[in-house]
């Protein structure tokens, strides 16, 4: 495991002697841009596990992406390599359907304190609702990004993370109701407090995550990867690619369904990833938005 071989995958040829807000944005954005938000190793007959190595290899060595448990836990290692003050917190989930936030803790996100300031950094969310640069850790001020406002409220030391996006505009009407589009221009994401955790504390839910009937995670076969201008997510056999603000503050949502053949074509073309085992897409109504 090095630091070259990992910045290779990113494309990332920046300073590496600076640990300033500048430096940290630019790693993380060339991570999200290369390294896709991704469960596919559920659909594909494998087991996804946290040893730091194995993450290591996929990601790196296998050019595969991960979703939180592996993105973060990698991008947390480059910058303790580095030298940031980086350490990891664990969130709950916001579900929209059942207009709750999960009770089990299965997020992993990423806390960097630079010169006093404290900053949340999450390569491992996906869609819509992955941030593009640092988050300030301070409570009820809006931080506009590309994807839309971002805002942390505190109460009793709990921080919520909301989103508003823009209006969206769908070409394709076959499309214009699917559960798929997020309906509400605010939408919570998660809350977690600032208990340091470590990747221990995740051992339960990565292996609940990736085995229960229940699970988001296998009810859906999801890959998203972050663009320069949006973002690209395939969901089952559904495509979707979102320009954020190419008309002013609206969106623009296209969707394609792809025959099983097409599936994996699309994975190779549009975000890199070839699998070494046959991909068996899924895609349970109801369950995800972007």
């Amino acid at each position: 495991m090095n630091l070259e071989e990992y910045f290779a995958r990113t494309g990332y040829k920046g300073s590496l002697e600076k640990q300033d807000l500048e430096t940290l944005t630019d790693i993380f954005q060339h991570h999200i841009r290369a390294v896709p938000f991704e469960n596919l190793s559920i659909h594909c007959g494998e087991k996804i596990t946290l040893e730091l190595e194995h993450v290591y290899n996929k990601i790196v060595q296998r050019k595969r992406g991960g979703w939180c448990m592996e993105n973060n836990q990698l991008l947390g290692w480059v910058l303790n390599r580095l030298g940031y003050d980086a350490s990891f917190l664990g969130a709950y989930v916001f579900n929209p359907h059942q207009n709750a936030y999960a009770t089990t803790m299965t997020h992993l996100l990423v806390k960097v304190v630079i010169d006093g300031k404290a900053y949340i950094v999450d390569g491992g969310f996906g869609v819509s609702y992955q941030m593009w640069q640092p988050m300030e850790l301070v409570s009820g001020k809006d931080q506009p990004q590309a994807p839309g406002v971002f805002r942390f409220t505190e109460k009793n030391a709990i921080w919520y993370l909301e989103k508003m996006r823009r209006k969206q505009y769908i070409p394709n009407q076959n499309f214009s109701n699917s559960d798929l589009l997020e309906k509400k221009e605010c939408r919570k994401v998660y809350m977690f407090s600032l208990e340091p955790r470590t990747v221990e504390d995740f051992r339960f839910q990565c292996t609940y995550l990736q085995t229960s009937p229940d699970s988001l995670f296998t009810k859906k076969s999801i890959c998203t990867l972050q663009t320069t201008d949006g973002f690209q997510a395939l969901i089952g056999w559904t495509l979707t690619e979102t320009t954020y603000n190419y008309k002013e503050n609206m969106d623009l949502v296209e969707f394609v369904t792809l025959e099983d053949e097409e599936v994996e074509k699309t994975l190779r073309e549009k975000f890199n990833i070839t699998l070494d085992r046959k991909l068996v897409p899924i895609n349970v109504k109801g369950v995800y938005t972007i």
